[in-house]
Order: C-alpha cells, then sequence, then structure tokens
C-alpha cells in the first residue's frame, strides 16, 4: 500500500494527523476510516495490518489519531467520548471533501463504540466493523478505578495507562456516564461486523455479545479466539483484516476503480516496499502480488521471494507456451505440470556450461505432461519448452535501464 500524511480540522480548529492508506496502483473502489483504541494512536501494529489487508481488496484506509493523541493537536484531558465521535464525523467530512465518502468505518476497542455512535449520522457509510470493543463508554473507567476517587475531589488527576502518564478531568467522566449505546447501536441503519477475542480480558467477552444483541440485521459476529485485545501477534490482526475485507465487499458499492486501467500494451510492473524489513506489494498490471524474504533471512514469510517469482514466470510460460502449441496440433494433452528449482554451482558442476572456474545459476525444470500423447508428441513438446518466451529472455542478453525519478 501506498501512505501518505494528511492533516484535518476537527470541530473546534485543531489539526489531526492521518495517514491515508492506498491501494498500489491508486484506484480504490471505496474508502474506510479506522479509529483506534483509547490512548493509542494511528500507528499500532494491529491497524497498520488491517488497513493493509484493506488496501490490497483495492479499499482506501484514513487512520488518524484523535485529539491530544498521537501527532494531532489538542489537549487529550480536554476530550472524551464525545469529541471522539466528533474527529470521526471531521474525517468523514475529510474523505468526502478531498476524495469520496467514506463507506466503512472500522473501530478497535473505544474507537469502535465511538464508530457505533458516529455511524448514523454519516448516511454513505455501508457498514460498521467493532473490534475488542465495549458496550458503553463508561467501560474504560476501570483503567483508573483507584484515581477515580482523586479526580472526584480535585477536579482532575493524573494516571496510568498503558505505561503512559495521562492527566483526567471530571468532564471525561461525566461524558462516559452520560452517554447511554443501547438506542445508537439499535438505529445502526446499517450492516454490523462485531470482532472480539475470546480471551480478551481488556474488554470482557459479553460486551460483543450486547452489542450484537442490541443491532439489527444485518449482522454478523466472528470470535478472535486467542489474539488478545490488542490483536498484537501479526497472524492474528492479518486474519482480522482479511475477514474485514472479504465482509466489507459486500455491502460497498461494485464501481470501477477511480482511473481506468491501463492498456495492455502499456502493462507495467510496480514494486512497492515501505519499512517492514522486505514486505514488497507488486503491482502487475492490475493484479496485486506479494513479494517477501523467508524468516531465516530477517523477513516476515508473507510473499514469494524474488527468485520464486522468477520461477514462476519460468514455470507459467513454459505451461502456457505448451498448451498454445497443443490446442494449435489438436494433441490430447489434458494437464501440464512444471517444476522448478533455482541454485547456484560452480561451472565446473555443469557440463553445458562453458565458464568452470565461477559459480552460476542454474535452473532445475521438470515437466510432467498429462493425457494420451505418443512419444513423439511429448518430445516435441519437450522441445517447445525451450521456446517460450521467458526462457529465451532467461538466455538472451538484457540491458535494464534504470533512473530515477
Amino acid at each position: 500500500m501506498r501512505s501518505k500524511k494528511v492533516f484535518f480540522r476537527n470541530r473546534t480548529g485543531e489539526r489531526l494527523a492521518a495517514l491515508l492508506d492506498m491501494p498500489l496502483d491508486n484506484r480504490p473502489v471505496s474508502y474506510a476510516i479506522i479509529a483506534h483504541c483509547f490512548t493509542c494512536t494511528k500507528n499500532i501494529k494491529a491497524i497498520h495490518y488491517i488497513s493493509r489487508a484493506l488496501t490490497q481488496h483495492h479499499i482506501a484506509v484514513l487512520r488518524f489519531d484523535f485529539t491530544g493523541l498521537g501527532e494531532s493537536e489538542g489537549d487529550f484531558s480536554e476530550s472524551n467520548f464525545t469529541s471522539n465521535v466528533d474527529d470521526l464525523l471531521s474525517a468523514a467530512h475529510y474523505l468526502e471533501t478531498e476524495h469520496q465518502p467514506a463507506g466503512i468505518l472500522i473501530g478497535h476497542s473505544l474507537g469502535g463504540t465511538a464508530a457505533l455512535a458516529a455511524a448514523s449520522q454519516i448516511s454513505s457509510v455501508k457498514g460498521v466493523v467493532t473490534i475488542g470493543s465495549p458496550y458503553e463508554p463508561h467501560h474504560v473507567l476501570h483503567h483508573f478505578k483507584k484515581e477515580q476517587a482523586l479526580i472526584e475531589q480535585h477536579g482532575e488527576a493524573e494516571v496510568v495507562i498503558g505505561g503512559e502518564r495521562y492527566r483526567m478531568k471530571q468532564q471525561f467522566l461525566d461524558d462516559v456516564q452520560r452517554v447511554k449505546m443501547h438506542h445508537s447501536i439499535k438505529q445502526l441503519g446499517c450492516a454490523l461486523l462485531v470482532l472480539h477475542a475470546s480471551n480478551d480480558e481488556t474488554v470482557m467477552m459479553d460486551n460483543a455479545g450486547k452489542i450484537f444483541e442490541a443491532a439489527q440485521h444485518p449482522k454478523s459476529f466472528v470470535s478472535l479466539d486467542d489474539a488478545g485485545h490488542l490483536l498484537a501477534r501479526q497472524q492474528d490482526a492479518c486474519y482480522a483484516g482479511g475477514l474485514i475485507a472479504s465482509w466489507a465487499e459486500k455491502y460497498l458499492c461494485k464501481a470501477q476503480p477511480s482511473k481506468p486501467p491501463l492498456p495492455a500494451e502499456d502493462g507495467v510492473v510496480t514494486a512497492s516496499i515501505g519499512r517492514e524489513h522486505y514486505y514488497t506489494e507488486i503491482d502487475a498490471h492490475g493484479h496485486l502480488l506479494l513479494a517477501d524474504e523467508p524468516l531465516s533471512l530477517g523477513g516476515g514469510d508473507l510473499g514469494s521471494s524474488p527468485y520464486d517469482l522468477l520461477l514462476a514466470s519460468l514455470g507459467a510460460c513454459t505451461a502456457m507456451t505448451l498448451r498454445m502449441y497443443a490446442d494449435r496440433k489438436q494433441w490430447p494433452l489434458e494437464e501440464v505440470r512444471v517444476q522448478l528449482k533455482h541454485r547456484k554451482v560452480h561451472g565446473k558442476e555443469c557440463a553445458e556450461c562453458e565458464e568452470k572456474r565461477v559459480k552460476i545459476d542454474l535452473i532445475d525444470r521438470e515437466i510432467e505432461l498429462l493425457g494420451d500423447l505418443g512419444g513423439e508428441q511429448r518430445q516435441r513438446l519437450l522441445e517447445i519448452a525451450d521456446r517460450c518466451p521467458v526462457h529465451r529472455t532467461l538466455h538472451a542478453e538484457v540491458n535494464v535501464n534504470t533512473r530515477l525519478v
């Protein structure tokens, strides 16, 4: 995905910081907004992985910092649940003004409760997703039960949440205790997906049940099993992101991307890598491919290695070439299976190699032909395999012209 830092103003004029995550081809079919958990920021890993899954499904994502958190302006002690809802509405206004209206609201923990409260005020929203969210916003008060007496006595106090210190005021306590969510959830007016981990000790599972029961259909619930409240493990966050992306496609308008695809003859391949070790997204003329290095080489093993992709290209080209030739000859070729392996060997290990003193690249290719073929037909197809375009390119002199843009 392509991430761009953007800013927008909340209702009191303070500048909120956000990341706009776009599909690799910059042609989203819809937009989503993600609201983070209480005292978190837009940069927590779980939200990052969920956003990445959505962009792979051509859904752009705006993830932002609530007032007074992360890179956003404002005083956190002056914020509350109501201001969080207002921030969400400001984010939706930004998308509608600068891009297109948001189709999906996603919220993690208290951010999910805020998404439920904001959804009915955003006419474009077709679905809301909550992840480990409390049924009522006053649930967050358990983070600082010991300090509540001090806040009520002095009007404010310093509290510690997640190892960080925050100034909390009486107005926050009053606000979260005043808000009741049952009516907002019942009058949601759009589809709902509730995700919750069964081992969530921060927000217990019964909160998910209450949200689900209060909502009208269409609604869905999926247990994230042992993912925990923060979805700290990458595989859990990626799983949640995949679920959300697949679910959202049912409710979003199946509009064409905002930019028309390139003509086939002008097709280009684009590879994009960020700061996630070696995870790379590849746009192969509108088709998304993932590349990565294995864990043993410091990667995340989330995609094929570059050499795997090279072998895949040769294997696919070999199979296609044999299919085309057999069809033209009307031969009974039912299936082609090509298995390839790449290795580096000394020239002396290669009988066909002229240079014996250096290491060279060697690709072993095994071809299995299925069908009622005669011996001569099989031999001819073996010869044709060496004529596939990628095979010829690998054996030809290749010049790569490189320039900075």
